[in-house]
């Protein structure tokens, strides 16, 4: 119930939104499908509904005592009776491709052939060892269409020397897509497009849905933007999109990953909202959300931030760094917003950062421009760390303000590995585990 008083006004103003050419997508799974479908009812209208699309999002579900749910629903609405619609195809599975195309040519390729002859009067000009077509029919196609296709190798002959067309499988465009959809997997462990979000979509689901509701140019609206794969797939199809999150490590985790896959550039037409850019809007920032805040500074200096708030110790983040060819390097990332960070805390950070087994160093980041005289001498004689591989000298605690993240500055530290994304285009990023976990 909780759950459906939060999406209803969230679904009443998507309608209101949405264009009379728009369709609506809601993703859920069989326990909320029958709940939403009447709430949708209500907010589109039931002859508004098109369709309910069961998607096989896992290949295995083991229960003992019922079926293994393997399945979730796309619920489709459109704004009117005539929303955007552009045909889309499946791939021929085996069973098709054997029954219907079962024949194969020289080189491998799958075929069919077509019927060259009409009961239509046409011509009847004499072809190969034929005066003309069988029996009381004609040719369907002109002598000149038919000259093009031997010449083509396009025609088959059947026992009696009738040629026919050869319609090959693969240029073809599919099957039409129906509403049970088992040709686009889940992303697995060691897919490349993962990015670790609990929640993330495959690209060829959101590609599907965009090409079959809207056009090049068109507008997509995800309200729930999560890890960005469906402003992936709208920039990459040519559309115009609009993200939106409540959390700013997905509004980071969009823009790297677009920056990733699309390169650098591509930012140069986004506008990007609520993501500090002054000092006052990073004090903004902090007073609505200190763990929101904390995750932004974290992310400043390519550090990964936690998932949890709770049970970290004073760390915020971590950020990773190659030590040799087996070994990787962590520096501890802890960020304060509060107006003073006495020396205790800072002790307490060189503490853990010297107790830890696998990290090196520590930077602390705060929202106030300077430390104490206290705090700024624990971090001055907090030692320093050699690097085994480049032998650079690194303090093994720094720190450094929120005004110098915004105005370019960054600690001195090794070169680190990208907090999130592994990316297909080619851009030198190294493994570096999950963004959550």
């Amino acid at each position: 119930m909780a759950y459906l008083v939060m999406m209803a006004p969230r679904l009443y103003e998507l309608h209101r939104v949405l264009k009379k050419t728009g369709t609506l997508y809601l993703h859920c799974d069989p326990t909320m499908s029958h709940y939403l479908k009447v709430l949708l009812d209500a907010i589109f209208s039931a002859e508004n509904f098109r369709n309910e699309v069961i998607w096989k999002r896992t290949s295995a579900h083991n229960r003992v005592s019922r079926f293994g749910p393997v399945h979730d629903v796309l619920l489709a609405y459109g704004k009117s009776a005539k929303p955007t619609w552009n045909t889309t195809y499946m791939e021929y599975d085996a069973e098709y491709l054997e029954s219907e195309y079962g024949m194969t040519d020289e080189h491998g390729r799958r075929f069919t052939t077509a019927d060259l002859t009409s009961a239509n009067p046409g011509s009847k000009y004499p072809w190969g060892s034929l005066d003309g077509p069988p029996g009381h029919r004609y040719w369907g196609v002109s002598l000149e269409t038919m000259k093009q296709l031997e010449a083509d190798g396009r025609l088959y002959y059947t026992r009696n020397g009738v040629p026919r067309k050869k319609n090959y499988a693969d240029e073809m465009p599919g099957m039409k897509a129906m509403d049970v959809w088992t040709d686009i997997p889940p992303l697995s462990s060691k897919a490349a497009e993962r990015l670790g979000y609990p929640t993330q979509k495959p690209l060829r689901l959101m590609e599907r849905i965009i090409q079959a509701s809207s056009n090049p140019g068109d507008v997509i609206l995800d309200p729930f933007a999560g890890c960005g794969t469906t402003v992936d797939a709208a920039q990459k199809l040519g559309r115009s999109w609009i993200g939106i999150d409540i959390t700013y490590i997905s509004v980071d985790l969009i823009i790297k990953r677009l920056q990733a896959t699309h390169g650098s550039s591509v930012m140069d037409d986004v506008d990007v909202d609520g993501i500090p850019y002054d000092m006052a809007s990073a004090r903004k920032l902090f007073e609505r959300s200190p763990f929101d805040f904390e995750r932004w500074a974290v992310s400043m200096i390519h550090a990964q931030p936690n998932e949890k708030q709770v049970g970290d110790k004073g760390i915020d983040g971590v950020r990773r760094f190659i030590i040799d060819h087996r070994t990787v390097g962590k520096v501890l990332v802890s960020v304060k917003g509060g107006k003073n960070v006495g020396p205790t805390f800072v002790r307490d950070l060189a503490g853990t950062v010297a107790q830890a087994r696998d990290a090196q160093m520590g930077v602390l980041i705060t929202l106030n421009d300077e430390l104490t005289p206290g705090s700024q001498h624990v971090v001055d004689t907090s030692g320093i760390w050699t690097h085994p591989g480049n032998k650079q000298d690194y303090p093994v605690l720094q720190h450094i303000s929120v005004r110098e993240l915004l105005a370019g500055r960054r600690p001195n530290l090794p070169v680190a590995l990208a907090p999130y994304i592994a990316a297909q285009r080619g851009v030198e990023i190294v493994d570096q585990g999950k963004l959550f976990g």
